[in-house]
């Protein structure tokens, strides 16, 4: 008989501005590397504009980075957010100019 405790499926601390496919999003880019949000469409049963528009917004968090136009990767808070370890209700928007 086992006597480990189950855990949580959702001990992340996400931010008011956050969608539930956001930890999605940010799942399938650590998983896959860099990505197009058609390419998270293709991946990740969402469709291809919202891809868009939360890539957008969790770049503009600091927890995904443009690498090009239209390409996205996940950055150290991403990383640090998908592993329990940032809240991210505590971040603020980053400037990218």
């Amino acid at each position: 008989m086992s006597t480990a405790t189950p855990r949580s499926n959702n001990m992340r601390k996400q931010a008011d501005w956050m969608t539930p496919s956001d930890d999605r999003v940010l799942e399938l880019i650590r998983e896959y590397g860099n990505l197009t949000p058609s390419a998270i469409a293709d991946k990740g049963d969402i469709s291809r504009q919202h891809a868009s528009q939360r890539c957008s917004e969790l770049a503009e968090y600091g927890l995904l980075t443009r690498v090009h136009r239209g390409l996205y990767g996940i950055t150290d808070h991403g990383i640090a957010y998908l592993d329990e370890e940032l809240d991210a209700s505590t971040l603020d928007p980053v400037d990218e100019s």
